[in-house]
């Protein structure tokens, strides 16, 4: 039986997948504390403007998530392939961590506000770029 160790950067990529996979909890305890007269919410969500700010924020929260998780999972795999990591990965990895929990937590409560919410975005956009040098020098 070969026994694998798992890196740093992978897991980083499963804390945020789990991250990922919870963050419509905030949401959907928002959309129950403030339900809205639709005829029925299943076929047509109510628009988020009906809702406290919060519940936007929350959804907003999970979307932001998914647009910076999914790239940075696939340059992590790749640089997983091609045998590339690096201090450079660690960082990244660490630091995407970081603030992506930090943006999450900062967007729900509305403690995130500007400039801080896209320079933490801003951020894990450099961290997707570092990995994607980093696929590069591999």
């Amino acid at each position: 039986m070969v026994h694998h160790t798992l890196s740093t950067e992978l897991g980083v990529v499963v804390l945020l997948a789990v991250l990922a996979a919870s963050l419509w909890i905030p949401y959907i305890i928002g959309v129950n504390m403030h339900p809205q007269a639709e005829n029925d919410a299943f076929v047509r969500p109510p628009a988020l403007s009906g809702f406290p700010a919060w519940v936007h924020r929350a959804h907003r929260a999970h979307l932001n998530l998914l647009e910076q998780l999914l790239p940075f999972a696939i340059l992590v795999l790749v640089v997983d392939r091609l045998d590339g990591y690096s201090a450079l990965t660690w960082w990244a990895a660490v630091i995407f961590l970081g603030l992506r929990v930090t943006h999450a937590a900062g967007m729900i409560t509305g403690t995130a506000r500007m400039p801080l919410r896209p320079l933490i975005f801003t951020a894990g956009w450099l961290c997707c770029l570092a990995m994607a040098a980093a696929v590069f020098m591999a």
